[in-house]
């Protein structure tokens, strides 16, 4: 057994801060709603969790993740909603490889507001944690224990919609993690994920 950060409170604390930031950036919104079109939405607030498999990108690493995280949509511009996201993952299935763990933030693009099935493209950047199976991960005559990186990560994915509220997610995400006992240092994860998202409304559009 081994025992890291608590990513579970990490995640709680920055779901925390989106609620914040968003309470705190919601007078001027509804301020400037007076100058828009009537059906035009100002911010939007929205959590996910889900699970995810993840090909950890050493040898046959495999891991099944939990994955929570929270959006704030900002108001759209010519039919494209800006979002800034965080997220974070943690591994419920370790395989015998690595586990990795991280939490991550930054932004996401979500297009075809106006459908029930909407893409979306996303960057995001943070810390991430790989701990070696049982006794390590041995390279010649180094044997990798535990590593802490910066991690990257690109993707995107499809909402659709199933209530005015809920709706279901489907992302995929490549990410580049450092600090790697790989010829170039570097481990390039791979990771799929089913979500379910529930949004919460500032403004309701008209009918």
């Amino acid at each position: 057994m081994w025992k890291g950060p608590d990513y579970t409170m990490i995640v709680r604390n920055a779901v925390l801060a989106v609620l914040h930031s968003a309470l705190l950036l919601y007078p001027a919104a509804a301020l400037a709603q007076r100058a828009l079109p009537t059906a035009t939405q100002t911010l939007q607030l929205s959590g996910f969790g889900g699970v995810g498999g993840v090909f950890t990108g050493l040898a046959d690493g495999r891991n099944v993740d939990v994955v929570a995280g929270a959006d704030l949509g900002l108001p759209p511009v010519h039919g494209v909603r800006p979002e800034i996201e965080i997220r974070g993952a943690y591994p419920m299935y370790r395989g015998d490889v690595d586990w990795e763990k991280s939490i991550l933030g930054g932004v996401k693009t979500d297009f075809l507001l106006n459908h029930r099935l909407r893409p979306y493209g996303d960057f995001l950047f943070g810390r991430g944690e790989v701990r070696y199976a049982e006794g390590g991960y041995q390279v010649g005559n180094l044997i990798y224990l535990v590593s802490t990186t910066n991690v990257y990560s690109f993707g995107g994915g499809m909402e659709q919609d199933l209530t005015d509220r809920f709706a279901i997610r489907v992302d995929g995400q490549i990410q580049k993690w450092g600090y790697a006992p790989t010829p170039s240092g570097n481990m390039y994860p791979k990771l799929l994920t089913v979500a379910l998202v529930y949004r919460l409304r500032f403004h309701h559009p008209n009918r």
